[in-house]
């Protein structure tokens, strides 16, 4: 922050819960505590990238015990932070985008500007790529003009009220940073509480590759020769090791 001796600095309580965190599950993770997970697409531009792997925090929203409570910070959904969670209209595909809307939100966007209970949300992470408006994508809710999932349709004929979204009870409202090359909550709907796994904690690793090769399901051998051939050039040094944070976006 402006005028503090960066000597003083005390690095937050958060910054340091969230490399603790990361250490124990690095350390002793299974499959309980933490899941692999690669990005595919670029819905998450440019806070993810496509090719960056990440290691999921499963127990960050997970309901806390008596004793548990006290060993690991297990906090609330946010809006803001970055969740994993089951793609709700098919659970085995798995899917990672902001939450805008808790429980209770009115939800608007007017000229690809999202209103928030009446107030227009500032978001420093969001980009947008295309100059044109689409009347449905960047003026919601509205009459979709392209298809979108039974879920959307559910939810903008009993969701909807004044011209706003309202985030029912055990549902978030979600969306990628990359707004105008995102499928999300503006297609298929909410994301229950229950399809989510966790919040993204760390990028291990981060390689240039095209989405067709990291969606695969077998064995990609152009991918193989790729990495045998251009590794050291095509992994992206800077963002390995990076800690991932939500970031709570400021009403104006």
């Amino acid at each position: 922050m402006a005028g503090v001796p960066i000597a003083a600095a005390e690095p937050p309580r958060g910054a340091i819960a969230e490399w603790t965190v990361t250490i124990l599950l690095l350390l002793f993770g299974t499959t309980t505590l933490v899941q692999a997970f690669v990005i595919p697409t670029g819905s998450m531009e440019d806070s993810l990238l496509i090719g960056d792997h990440l290691l999921v925090d499963k127990l960050a929203y997970a309901p806390p015990g008596g004793v548990s409570k006290h060993l690991l910070p297990y906090t609330p959904l946010k809006r803001g932070d970055i969740i994993v969670f089951k793609y709700p209209v098919d659970v085995r595909q798995t899917f990672v985008k902001r939450v805008i809307g808790i429980p209770g939100d009115r939800i608007r966007l007017i000229n690809k500007d999202v209103y928030l209970n009446g107030k227009l949300l500032q978001e420093p992470y969001k980009y947008h790529k295309t100059p044109y408006v689409d009347s449905y994508r960047d003026n919601f809710p509205s009459d979709p003009n392209t298809r979108v999932d039974d879920r959307a349709l559910e939810m903008l004929d009993k969701n909807v009220e004044d011209g706003e979204v309202i985030v029912p009870p055990d549902c978030y409202f979600a969306m990628g940073d990359n707004r105008d090359s995102s499928l999300d909550s503006r297609y298929w709907g909410f994301v229950p509480r229950a399809n989510i796994i966790g919040k993204p904690l760390i990028i291990y690793w981060s390689y240039d590759a095209p989405t067709e090769r990291l969606v695969s399901s077998g064995i990609d051998f152009d991918h193989l020769l790729d990495l045998a051939t251009n590794f050291f050039t095509k992994t992206r040094w800077k963002r390995s090791f990076m800690l991932i944070r939500g970031q709570e976006p400021v009403l104006q």
